[in-house]
């Protein structure tokens, strides 16, 4: 918003403070209307004030003015309402706060005053000053130049609007509009001040004199060009001197003529390269989001010509980079984030993930920390139709919440579900320690947009929020579970099987082949409990007396089925496979091979 106050400061979030009666805070809406409604009015001042003073005020316009009255000119009455919104914007300035050095909102009416007193006031009290009115009456030549001049006191008022404007110089195009409207506005300014030159003079060597022969209305006395006429003339002029182009149509032929004619000319030079100097910069600065596209382009098409990538993943290499830069105009999220304070980015990211959060039921009833947190950890992903997000046999690490598009599981070829908005796939993270592998491939139906959330992450905010995570695991429904449940004992996707499965098989080994054989000497018990297992081969399972629950009906068992310890030369791939091979009977048989497999 475009603030024409006292020194402000863009706006603040600030708890609101107490004030007192009838002060207005300076980022209130009301102040921001009524700082465009000067605004508006400034720039009128602008426009019409030289034009009155040069071209309007005359003896005749005087002399009708005071007979009919100050209400003949529309013109007239427009300024009157300008010097009393004019006045009213002082005394709105006298009760609006200001931003002090240590960035404090400042209050108290005497304080506002003093600062007023010593910034803006004398340059609003005087281009508020209604000086025709006060001069109203007398009819002299002396008094309307007096205040044809003194009405451009308002003028001074562009110096706030120029300072204010200068927050707008990051945007290319607003710059660029600025610059040719300041252009406009001096040379409407010369051509009133050539007009003034060319009547003051009256010589019939002028350039009036001149425009009057050329036309057919020779100029003499009331009688002569239009207004119309001498004001484009004028302008026209103005425009061919700044820009340097002049075709001597419009000449000067006095000596101040030709002396205002070099000042021009002065000023156009200056002008034409300060502003017509920037505008290649500007154009350039306008079409750099083009420029910086087709570099990164340049550099994906080289990194694929480099690396002789085939065609189809080439294909979706340059697809996914279309889609990621029409999405967020190569700007890194994540890097413009970094920049602010963990407080702001977490404000930032739960307005990123507000639909996600609300609209989601394991979120509701979460308190605003937690929520926090989450948002915190969510990172987003987007994915062109025909990308494969995960592939059969990668390993689980996050859970995916799908916010737009949709999405297909694939098992094989064979489409086994097709997912949309709100829907959720993953695994229970809650129900095994260690994450899993997927038994399917997904895939993007049309243009996805997904929230990810890392396993470790969400773990670590649940910890911290116990009271929120039962209800969290309670109502969370993952809508496709992509955990293999088929996994080789002992990979390192199954925890429970790891564990579970390989106990109960080593029970059963060591109970089926009790019976069979003979107890072992107290001295070989003895040296066995002692070794500890020094014969197993290393990075070999341990016995079955550690991995059993510490009962003594097991660990007996598993002592006294334990084969004597191997010599120091032969390899044990296994700790029940015993060291001087005996004919082993039928069953017996049949327990090694059950073994073998375990121990390779």
């Amino acid at each position: 918003v475009l603030s024409l106050g006292a020194d402000v400061l863009p706006e603040y979030k600030l708890q609101a403070p107490r004030i007192h009666r009838w002060t207005i805070l300076h980022y209130s809406p009301f102040k921001a209307v009524w700082d465009w409604l000067i605004l508006l009015l400034v720039i009128y001042t602008a426009v019409f004030t030289p034009y009155s003073a040069a071209f309007l005020l005359s003896d005749s316009e005087e002399a009708q003015r005071h007979h009919c009255g100050y209400s003949c000119s529309p013109l007239n009455v427009v300024d009157l309402i300008v010097d009393i919104m004019f006045i009213i914007d002082i005394l709105i300035n006298f009760r609006t706060t200001y931003v002090n050095s240590n960035e404090e909102v400042v209050s108290h009416p005497a304080k506002i005053a003093i600062h007023y007193f010593k910034g803006w006031f004398l340059i609003d009290m005087v281009a508020a000053i209604p000086f025709d009115l006060l001069i109203f009456g007398s009819g002299s030549e002396e008094t309307t130049t007096l205040i044809g001049l003194l009405k451009t006191a308002r003028l001074l008022r562009l110096v706030r609007v120029a300072r204010k404007l200068d927050r707008y110089s990051e945007y290319g195009a607003a710059v660029l509009f600025l610059l040719m409207c300041t252009f406009a506005l001096i040379a409407h300014w010369l051509a009133c001040i050539w007009y003034a030159i060319g009547n003051v003079e009256g010589q019939r060597t002028g350039w009036l004199h001149a425009l009057g022969q050329q036309i057919g209305k020779p100029l003499n006395g009331s009688f002569g060009p239009s207004i119309k006429d001498k004001y484009v003339t004028a302008l026209y002029f103005t425009f061919s001197s700044l820009t340097s182009v002049g075709f001597g149509n419009v000449s000067p032929n006095t000596n101040s003529e030709k002396i205002f004619s070099i000042c021009v000319m002065l000023i156009g030079s200056l002008m034409y390269a300060s502003i017509f100097g920037n505008v290649s910069a500007i154009i350039q600065r306008l079409y750099s989001g083009t420029a910086r596209y087709h570099t990164q382009m340049l550099r994906v098409k080289e990194f694929i010509r480099f690396h002789q990538i085939p065609n189809p993943l080439r294909q979706r290499l340059e697809e996914y980079f279309q889609h990621a830069w029409s999405y967020t105009n190569g700007i890194d999220m994540n890097a413009v984030l970094k920049g602010f304070p963990e407080c702001l980015q977490a404000d930032i990211c739960l307005h990123l993930n507000r639909s996600l959060l609300q609209n989601c039921a394991p979120f509701r009833g979460a308190t605003k920390g937690c929520l926090r947190a989450l948002a915190m950890k969510f990172k987003t992903t987007h994915a062109p139709p025909g990308d494969t997000l995960v592939h059969a046999g990668d390993v689980l690490t996050a859970l995916y919440f799908i916010s737009r598009g949709s999405i297909e599981i694939l098992r094989g070829d064979v489409v086994v579900a097709i997912l949309g908005k709100n829907d959720t796939f993953g695994e229970p993270l809650h129900l095994h320690a260690r994450p899993g592998k997927s038994r399917a491939d997904v895939r993007a139906l049309t243009y996805c947009d997904l929230h990810k959330i890392l396993r470790e992450d969400l773990l670590e905010v649940l910890d911290m929020y116990p009271e929120f995570s039962d209800r969290f695991w309670g109502t969370l429904e993952i809508t496709f579970n992509l955990r293999d449940t088929n996994m080789i004992p002992g990979s390192p996707g199954s925890d429970e099987l790891d564990g579970g499965f390989s106990r109960l098989r080593r029970r059963k080994l060591s109970f089926r082949r009790r019976p069979e054989k003979d107890a072992p000497s107290p001295g070989e018990s003895r040296a066995l409990r002692g070794d500890g297992g020094g014969g197993q081969a290393p990075g070999a399972p341990r016995g079955p007396a550690e991995w059993d629950p510490p009962s003594p009906s097991s660990c007996g068992s598993s002592d006294e089925e334990e084969p004597p310890a191997p010599p120091p030369g032969a390899t044990a791939l296994s700790p029940f496979r015993s060291a001087p091979p005996a004919p082993p009977e039928p069953e017996e048989r049949g327990g090694s091979d059950m073994c073998n497999p375990l121990s390779g």
